[in-house]
C-alpha cells in the first residue's frame, strides 16, 4: 500500500488497531450499500475506506477503554 501512507492515516486515529477496526467496519458498510463520502471510485471497498479515513471523512468513537 503506497497511498494513503500509514503515517498520514495514523494522524487520524489513535493507534494501528483502531485504524484496522475502523477501516474494516467502514468497508463492510460500503459493501452493504452505504453511500461513499468521496467521488473517486476504487475497485475495493477497503481502499475506499482507507481514503475516506485519510481525508478525515470517517470518525469513530471509543466506547470502552479495554477489558480488565
Amino acid at each position: 500500500m503506497i497511498y494513503p501512507s500509514i503515517d498520514k492515516l495514523l494522524t487520524r486515529v489513535d493507534s494501528k488497531y483502531t485504524l484496522v477496526i475502523a477501516v474494516a467496519k467502514r468497508g463492510r458498510q460500503l459493501r452493504n450499500g452505504s453511500k461513499k463520502t468521496i467521488k473517486q471510485d476504487y475497485r475495493k471497498d477497503v481502499t475506499t475506506a482507507l481514503h475516506e479515513v485519510a481525508l478525515g471523512n470517517i470518525e469513530y468513537e471509543r466506547i470502552r477503554d479495554g477489558i480488565k
